[in-house]
């Protein structure tokens, strides 16, 4: 099973929002977002889309609790099943005020900590949905945008093939100059910086009959 994800943050896409045309979003087979993004364009997506929309919360997210994005399914601290690949989504930054869905790095390793036991029984994690990056694996120097150190232990227990985050902007970044790279590696997993939007091609995958559908198992912790 080949599959085509949109990832979305931080910015609606003009070309799928205010420019939209129909049919644009035939061809995903679902989407995700990182946060940091309307609920009503999140909801105008799922309405479009011929396919499941998936998100984080971003730490601009507030207004989430009251209007959330209606026909999309939140997945933080959960660990979801679509068509084979499994997700983990935790959404959230590093704490630099108060705020709602920002952690310190002892929040976030707690956090982590609450779902070993449910990726063990998937065996393992294919993708990774965070609106922060790991530390030192795009991120910035400024308290806002430093990444956790908890991802980067994550990534080297399980080895996802890919960790999707957003939260750094272009232009986020004063210290070089130069736009965030959107693909890093980090111990074999790829990191992407999916900032207003990024295709991500995943090739032809095994999947056990017990995986096959849509989301088959979620399931999620509250403190």
């Amino acid at each position: 099973v080949a599959m085509k994800i949109l990832t979305i943050s931080d910015e609606a896409c003009p070309a799928l929002w205010d420019y939209y045309m129909p049919g644009r979003l035939d061809e995903y087979d679902l989407i995700i977002s990182c946060g940091d993004l309307s609920s009503k364009y999140l909801s105008f997506l799922v309405t479009m889309a011929k396919c499941p929309v998936l998100y984080v919360h971003g730490n601009h997210d507030t207004s989430y609790d009251r209007t959330p994005p209606e026909g999309c399914d939140c997945i933080d601290d959960a660990l979801v099943v679509y068509n084979g690949i499994r997700i983990l989504g935790l959404g959230g930054c590093l704490r630099y005020h108060p705020g709602d869905h920002q952690y310190t790095e002892r929040q976030m390793a707690r956090r982590i900590a609450k779902l070993h036991w449910k990726i063990r029984r998937l065996g393992g994690i294919d993708i990774v949905v965070t609106h922060a990056p790991p530390m030192d694996v795009g991120d910035d120097e400024d308290p806002a945008h430093q990444g956790f150190e908890a991802f980067l232990e994550l990534i080297e227990l399980y080895k996802p093939k890919y960790l999707l985050h957003g939260h750094v902007h272009p232009e986020y970044n004063p210290y070089t100059g130069q736009k965030p790279v959107r693909e890093l590696e980090y111990k074999g997993t790829k990191v992407i910086n999916v900032y207003e939007r990024f295709v991500l091609d995943l090739p032809d995958v095994e999947v056990p009959d017990k995986h096959k559908g849509q989301i088959i198992w979620k399931t999620k912790h509250k403190d």
